[in-house]
């Protein structure tokens, strides 16, 4: 699939307008569920709010006018370093994750996302590029992240029956 340019994501709004969305409305988002050849997954540990501090899958919220595909290339380029194809994806269902914090860390004000997340069976030889988002990137097993207390529980949702 040809992704054309990536999207023209509109201007980011400035901090202000955006914390009055986040009080206001849930936002919309694309989680990635990466696995390697031996069926580890990979999480990065979280730098900012909401989430900071804990380890959690890719991903990241759909712009306005954006469609899935062009959100999907365009997350996938920033959180990793190169671009998924929505084709080469499996839809893992819809979540909703809630967090009592937000991005600007503004007192009083949570955070509601309606999370569309994917699974993704990484090529081997695929380079990963982490962003600016994560301490770090790592490969971790199903077993222990879900009994690890690091790993946060929208990000362990994923691999709950």
């Amino acid at each position: 699939m040809n992704h054309g340019n990536l999207p023209s994501t509109k201007t980011m709004l400035p901090e202000k307008e955006f914390l009055h969305i986040v009080e206001h409305t849930p936002l919309v988002s694309i989680d990635l569920v990466i696995r390697n050849a031996a069926g580890a997954v990979l999480l990065g540990k979280r730098l900012n709010c909401p989430a900071k501090g804990t380890w959690f899958v890719p991903g990241g919220s759909i712009k306005k006018d954006e469609r899935l595909a062009q959100a999907m290339a365009r997350i996938s380029q920033r959180e990793l370093g190169f671009v998924i194809d929505m084709a080469d994806t499996k839809q893992l269902g819809a979540y909703e994750h809630l967090y009592p914090d937000n991005f600007a860390e503004a007192p009083g004000i949570s955070t509601h996302y309606v999370v569309v997340a994917y699974s993704y069976q990484l090529p081997e030889g695929q380079v990963i590029q982490g962003d600016d988002q994560h301490d770090t990137l790592e490969w971790w097993d199903v077993e222990t992240l879900l009994a690890d207390p690091e790993v946060h529980d929208n990000t362990k949702a994923y691999f709950q029956a």
